[in-house]
């Protein structure tokens, strides 16, 4: 069951060729704990290019490196979600007229601006991590604990949210309760192990800023939305890593 739901999630949250029909779907949908599981290996991967810092101290150029593998292994589907939540969240009108411009295939400004903008914040994050660590292990750590943490917030969202449609955020969210969070939150405990002290704080903040998105998002998908739909989902995982990594860096700078 559980390797199912892995293989569910892989295909779900990346593009890694993992294969996976409806029986790894269902697994995946039902067990929220997979969403941190699979954010340690797109870390992992994600951070690659952080362990070339030795070799090419130019924070450019693996800033540059780390957004092309990040978004080679995760394509942009959850990108998108961002876009039409961005396109929504500019709309004059009720939930009802927020809904269809979620289901709107064109990307409106408001939906470009916030999407421009967040991956210019993720490269900067990037940029910023190198120049303030100019240690690989550190800067991988926080990598990872931020994309652990974004994924994490989804979990959440999937976990307190009610379906704002019927559609794929509503086979996710309608899915799961309170109850799947236990789980998610132990998932969360190897990111911290075998941390340095002077690290510490910086994996905590890191970690738990997706988590903290996730509730704002959906406090405005409520009100707005009526409830979580999957393009929330996707906003949430993309803000919560751009938020924790910076975090990372802030916190690895003050303290």
């Amino acid at each position: 069951m559980v390797l199912s739901a892995l293989r569910g999630g892989l295909a779900f949250l990346t593009r890694l060729p993992v294969g996976g029909g409806e029986r790894e779907w269902d697994a995946f949908r039902t067990t929220p704990v997979v969403f941190p599981l699979v954010g340690y290996l797109v870390g992992a991967l994600a951070a690659l290019p952080f362990t070339l810092l030795y070799a090419v101290p130019q924070p450019g150029t693996v800033a540059a490196l780390y957004l092309a593998t990040l978004y080679l292994v995760t394509g942009i589907t959850h990108a998108d979600g961002l876009a039409d939540i961005g396109d929504a969240a500019v709309v004059h009108g009720d939930a009802e007229r927020r809904l269809d411009v979620l289901k709107d295939s064109q990307t409106g400004v408001g939906g470009a601006l916030v999407l421009v903008l967040s991956v210019v914040a993720l490269a900067l994050g990037a940029f910023g991590l190198v120049t303030a660590t100019a240690n690989p292990i550190v800067a991988l750590r926080i990598v990872v604990a931020a994309e652990v943490g974004a994924k994490a917030g989804m979990a959440l969202l999937a976990c307190l949210g009610t379906p704002a449609h019927e559609g794929l955020g509503s086979a996710v969210v309608a899915e799961n309760d309170v109850s799947g969070l236990l789980p998610v939150s132990v998932a969360l405990l190897p990111a911290l192990l075998a941390a340095p002290p002077s690290a510490t704080p910086a994996l905590v903040c890191a970690l738990f800023s997706g988590p903290a998105v996730a509730l704002l998002v959906r406090r405005w998908s409520q009100a707005a939305l009526g409830g979580v739909s999957g393009d929330a989902l996707g906003a949430t995982n993309e803000l919560g890593r751009v938020v924790g990594l910076h975090a990372g860096v802030v916190a690895w700078t003050l303290f």
